[in-house]
């Protein structure tokens, strides 16, 4: 199974082709084809530092989970909570 190690927005993914994966935020829109470049390729056998490019598609943009941001001063009777929700685009792997 061909896998590679694609990187998006300065993060590093390892996927195969078929692979949904939720990314931060990108400019394109949905259904546009995308490419990315591939740090290493992977086989079963052996693995290769050599770089190319994987195209991805664009499905879809989401917003992540709510992520609790809470902050207290103890003995000052000072607590603050707020919500955080991240900006992700879902992908598929087209090809590597």
């Amino acid at each position: 199974m061909m896998q590679a190690l694609i990187e998006i927005s300065d993060k590093q993914y390892l996927v195969k082709a078929g692979d949904k994966i939720f990314v931060p935020r990108q400019k394109a829109a949905a259904g546009d084809v995308i490419e990315v470049k591939t740090l290493m390729q992977v086989n079963q056998a052996d693995s290769a530092l050599k770089a190319g490019t994987a195209t991805v598609k664009v499905l879809d943009h989401v917003r992540d989970e709510t992520i609790i941001v809470f902050r207290k001063k103890r003995r000052k009777r000072f607590q603050k909570r707020n919500g955080h929700r991240q900006y992700m685009t879902q992908v598929e792997v087209l090809s590597l």
